[in-house]
């Protein structure tokens, strides 16, 4: 899965809020309603919908309708498609640091 760069700015910026980050985290565990997100945060409803709104725009979470209801789920191929990204960069800079470990590991031989 390609992740454009706006797609990565919406991520990313809606992932720099502690609550939007721990929204995420308790949908790790199942989907669960407004009022269920908002109980460990003392912040209004208003304040809980727009944090949803930004994690929906950004393409990280969806809501369904469930009767009344309207849980929020999580996506995981938006997370995995971020992890992805990310681990491009970090598999590189092992690379390089493997290579630096064996020309540093080659000096101290020849140093012998």
């Amino acid at each position: 899965m390609s992740v454009d760069d706006e797609q990565l700015d919406r991520a990313f910026t809606a992932l720099g809020d502690p609550v939007r980050r721990a929204m995420i985290a308790r949908l790790s565990r199942g989907p669960a309603t407004v009022n269920e997100l908002a109980e460990p945060f003392p912040i209004t409803k208003q304040a809980v919908s727009r944090h949803i709104q930004v994690l929906e725009t950004a393409g990280l979470i969806t809501r369904t309708r469930d009767g009344q209801r309207r849980p929020c789920h999580l996506v995981p191929a938006a997370l995995e498609a971020l992890t992805s990204w990310i681990d491009e960069y970090r598999l590189e800079t092992e690379r390089r640091f493997r290579r630096m470990d064996a020309l540093l590991q080659t000096v101290r031989e020849r140093e012998q």
